[in-house]
């Protein structure tokens, strides 16, 4: 399937369509890595507000592993998926870490991103998938960058009706994307195909078929079976999940408490909470009913207003003004609360 032919006007398409984005008008690693890990589970138009803020705040890797993690988690407070914050911070520290010996003795000047796959590889927080794609988009290396856009791609070109969204699966269309991958120009190949399925080869392809430059190229349109394309996985069941959370307010001051369980939004502050294995009975007053939804769970929680002359003394939790809840990492949902909240 794959010639000259096909490489042309896929490039011709991407130079065309492609957008601007600021981890495209760079070759820094260190800048393309955060975009990566920013980008894992979330939309660009969302990503490019945390990347600048992120390259902003910390330009230089050694400052991003010299941050206290609240601060970081602080940083990517909206985004979700907060393990990726803490990954990437325990990632830098592992670099700075690694080549301390070498600045300090002067055998190197400054820290570096891993400039291999296999050193990219051991980060925490990164699998083949995302080392590929790093190693290809700093260094220009021969691996395939895959995400959900490609996968898309992949199964129409291909017709491939193979549940995508499980291990074999994930091997499978790797190993098609391999096969198609430019080597000479994997930096290219990986930033077109990706915005292709981004913006050509769309879930909802109305007219996108009929005018599609790899249409002689694509067997799915040949078979008809584009808008069948990908096959993906059956969703998991949704966790049904009761949280009460207390709020209690004395004149400017509340308290706040930081999550310490493996759980859900770990080492983000909340109000003090407590959760319920079934939908709680009772109907207190002053409170705000919230549902949010997540990847596989859905809270239902009640924020419980209490306001009071004294506030009282709750383990682990500690006091602060309404104004200084800015400085605190808080999840979406407590956000969404605190707007809601009259104090």
């Amino acid at each position: 399937m794959v010639n000259s032919l096909f490489y042309k006007r896929l490039y011709e398409w991407y130079e065309i369509h492609h957008r601007v984005l600021p981890w495209r008008e760079t070759e820094n690693a260190y800048y393309i890595w955060l975009s990566e890990i920013i980008l894992q589970q979330t939309r660009v138009a969302q990503g490019i507000e945390y990347y600048v803020r992120f390259i902003s705040r910390w330009p230089k890797i050694e400052e991003l592993a010299a941050a206290d993690e609240s601060d970081v988690l602080r940083e990517w407070q909206g985004l979700g998926y907060y393990s990726r914050a803490r990954n990437l911070h325990k990632a830098a520290k592992q670099i700075i870490e690694s080549q301390k010996s070498k600045v300090e003795s002067g055998q190197q000047d400054t820290f570096c991103f891993p400039n291999t796959f296999e050193d990219i590889r051991s980060l925490p927080g990164i699998g083949d998938y995302t080392a590929g794609a790093i190693a290809s988009f700093a260094y220009n290396q021969p691996y395939a960058a895959m995400d959900g856009n490609v996968y898309r791609v992949i199964a129409r070109l291909m017709d491939i009706d193979e549940v995508f969204d499980t291990s074999a699966g994930k091997k499978l269309f790797h190993s098609r994307l391999e096969e198609l991958l430019d080597r000479e120009n994997a930096r290219l190949f990986n930033s077109a195909i990706m915005e292709f399925g981004a913006l050509q080869c769309t879930p909802n392809l109305g007219d996108n078929c009929i005018n599609c430059p790899l249409q002689n190229y694509c067997a799915a349109y040949a078979h008809g079976t584009a808008d069948l394309l990908p096959v993906r996985k059956p969703r998991p069941k949704v966790r049904e999940r009761w949280f009460d959370y207390h709020v209690y307010i004395k004149d400017v001051y509340t308290l706040i408490r930081r999550r310490e369980d493996k759980d859900i939004w770990y080492h983000l502050y909340e109000f003090p909470c407590q959760e319920y294995e079934k939908a709680p009975s009772d109907n207190p007053q002053c409170a705000l009913s919230l549902t949010h939804v997540l990847s596989h769970q859905r809270i239902h929680a009640r924020f419980i207003i209490h306001k009071v002359s004294q506030l009282p003394e709750i383990k682990d939790a500690f006091c602060v003004s309404w104004q200084e809840l800015d400085d605190f990492a808080l999840s979406r949902l407590t956000l969404r609360a605190l707007s809601l909240i009259s104090h």
